[in-house]
Order: structure tokens, then C-alpha cells, then sequence
């Protein structure tokens, strides 16, 4: 069995991930570090406030997270590498001893994501539904299921749920997060890769409802989505 690697590094603000990304990661000296064993909405996510509005829950958590940690240096642990995607890793990150992880689940922006997280973030989580936190206050789905594009089957969160509850969270073709133009598209001929990504450059694109926006390569391709043919083999 492979052993951790307990290799640290420092970091400032500087180094957060560009905007458009979500709070599922840290980007460090160039290296992305997912962070273990929660899981914060995708950064084209959407979740429903407590007034039945539609809000973009993922970009709100990477914003709640950078205005956390400020100017606060970080430190991150370097676990194992995402086994889908090898040149992300995975890491256990923290801001001036404050784990991130825990600040995240407590926070309502991340839930306890099993079995990696071994019950570690349970108790923040019931804290955070409890006290009606971050994307508790309305209602949502867990990212995973948002990923895995569960309209029929994914259980709603939260405590007040409308009618149109999933209408609104799995949109048919949603709309763009800006700065994030890459279009994904959920396609049984994509197998065995999740999806199907588009360029704007592709000659799918106008053409293609977008399910997902991606808002880098790099994000469609560690999503799990292949490249359109359209878009030529460069």
C-alpha cells in the first residue's frame, strides 16, 4: 500500500485558483490540490436561495473561501494523485492551522463526501444544516450528483424545496458562468468518458446545449468530459 506523502507547502493569496473555479480546490506553485474528503458545489452549479431564487451556489462558495483566507499563508499536504485525472492531486489544506476542509463543511459551502472522508466532516455538516448555513438555507443537490447529472434520481437538500426544484437545478441548456465558455454535454456516445466538451472554436458549438460549463480544458478533461470531435485532434 502506497504511504502518504507528508510534503508541505506554503503559499499566499496569489496562489488561490483563477476566478471561475470552485472551492473543491487549491491551486499551489502550479499544482492543483483537491481537497480530501468533502465536496463544495462545481463552479457552474447552481443551488436555490431561501426566497425560491435561483444563485450561482458554486461560485459563491470559491468566493466565501478566498475571503477566508485573505492573506492568510497556506499549507497543504500532498496525499495521493486524483485517480482520474493524475496530474491534480490530492491534498488535506489549511490556513494558519485553521483546516479548510472542516471550514467549508461548517461554513454550509461543502458537504461530507464518503467514504473518503471517513465521518471526519459528519458533525459539521448536521452543524451546518442545523444552524441553516451557506447553501443550507434553501435548497440543492449534492455536487456529485449535480456531476453525474441526476435530474430524476438525486435527493434535494435543504428546507425549502419548490416544486420546480429540478427544473431549476438540471436546466436543459444552462446558462454561462463568466469566464468559463466551454460547453459540456452529457452523451451515451462519449463512453467511457463522462461527457462530451466543445471549444468555441468547434464546429459543434452552436449547435450544442450546454449541460455543464467548463471554464478551462483542464477542468472539462479532470470532469471526466472528452474533447468533440469537431474540434480536430490539435
Amino acid at each position: 500500500m502506497l504511504r502518504p506523502a507528508a510534503f508541505f507547502v506554503l503559499v499566499l493569496l496569489a496562489t488561490l485558483p483563477a476566478r471561475g473555479e470552485d472551492a473543491n480546490a487549491i491551486k499551489v506553485d502550479g499544482t492543483t490540490y483537491r481537497l480530501e474528503g468533502i465536496d463544495a458545489p462545481e463552479a457552474d452549479q447552481n443551488c436555490i436561495n431561501e426566497d425560491g431564487e435561483l444563485y450561482p451556489c458554486g461560485r459563491r462558495a470559491w468566493e466565501e473561501l478566498k475571503k477566508f483566507i485573505a492573506s492568510r499563508p497556506i499549507k497543504c499536504v500532498d496525499l495521493r494523485a486524483v485517480p482520474a485525472y493524475p496530474k491534480r492531486r490530492i491534498g488535506q489544506c489549511s490556513a494558519e492551522g485553521i483546516d479548510l476542509q472542516h471550514w467549508l463543511v461548517l461554513q454550509g459551502w461543502a458537504l461530507d463526501f464518503e467514504p473518503d472522508a471517513k465521518g471526519r466532516f459528519k458533525t459539521d455538516e448536521d452543524d451546518a444544516r442545523a444552524g441553516r448555513f451557506g447553501l443550507w438555507k434553501g435548497c440543492f443537490v449534492a455536487p456529485q450528483d449535480f456531476r453525474r447529472w441526476n435530474k430524476r434520481t438525486a435527493k434535494l437538500l435543504g428546507p425549502s424545496c419548490p416544486a420546480d426544484a429540478r427544473e431549476k437545478l438540471f436546466p436543459e441548456d444552462a446558462t454561462m458562468p463568466v469566464g468559463c465558455e466551454i460547453k459540456g454535454h452529457y452523451a451515451v456516445r462519449a463512453w467511457p468518458a463522462t461527457g462530451i466538451y466543445h471549444l468555441p472554436s468547434c464546429g459543434s458549438y452552436r449547435r450544442t446545449k450546454a449541460k455543464r460549463w467548463f471554464c478551462s480544458e483542464e477542468d472539462a478533461l479532470a470532469a471526466g468530459f472528452r474533447k468533440a470531435y469537431t474540434c480536430g485532434w490539435w
